[in-house]
């Protein structure tokens, strides 16, 4: 009995021995997937790399941009603003007054000037445009220029905004054409002031003096 024991162990070592070896043993399958985990990782340290590599090439792409910019912005803005000169020589030039024009802005009292009802018109002449003017007081702002009349009347013009401001010897006045309103009345330069003075001390002769009745 004894010896049948132990000639079943030695007959079953071998393969107590095998089944030992193929536990420890990794299956070919395992080292396969690791195998490709390892290949995956690879993969991605390379895809992140490479991707790193892009954005510092980007990121300098985006700086060397940055630098040119300026002087490029600096070009455009300068070609933009001698085309603005180039328009705005040609609107002034287009706006060009005659020689009469010129010498009826001349005659223009200018300053601020008092008118009736505590109302007050400022004018003055526009050094951008010579024989234009600024004309301005409440609630109005007017560009005039001169225009010549048949009377000798100083006559300006805002033909956008149809106003007009006339001036006479003695008075001047602020009209809305638009409207048909007048905007300012009675308004008086020193000068004005003075030839309004000294007709009232010396008034001109009145038509029926220069045309008496003679009925009997």
């Amino acid at each position: 009995m004894k010896n049948l024991l132990i000639s079943t162990v030695l007959a079953l070592a071998p393969a107590l021995v095998l089944a030992q070896t193929a536990a420890q043993k990794p299956p070919a399958s395992a080292k396969k997937a690791k195998t490709s985990v390892d290949r995956a990782a690879a993969k991605a340290a390379t895809a992140k790399a490479t991707k790193a590599a892009k954005a510092r090439a980007d990121q300098k792409t985006m700086v060397a941009k940055a630098e040119t910019t300026p002087r490029s912005t600096a070009l455009k803005t300068a070609a933009g603003l001698a085309a603005a000169g180039t328009v705005a020589a040609g609107v002034a030039s287009a706006g060009a007054l005659s020689p009469q024009e010129l010498a009826i802005a001349e005659n223009v009292h200018i300053g601020n000037i008092p008118c009736e009802l505590g109302a007050s018109v400022r004018v003055m002449p526009d050094t951008q445009s010579p024989g234009h003017f600024h004309i301005d007081g409440k609630g109005f702002k007017y560009h005039m220029a001169p225009v010549a009349t048949s009377t000798g009347t100083v006559r300006l013009e805002d033909q956008k905004a149809g106003a007009v401001w006339l001036q006479i010897a003695n008075k001047s006045m602020l009209m809305d054409q638009k409207r048909g309103q007048r905007l300012a009345d009675e308004c008086m330069s020193p000068a004005q002031v003075a030839v309004a003075e000294s007709i009232k001390k010396n008034p001109p002769p009145s038509v029926l003096d220069a045309h008496p009745n003679t009925a009997q």
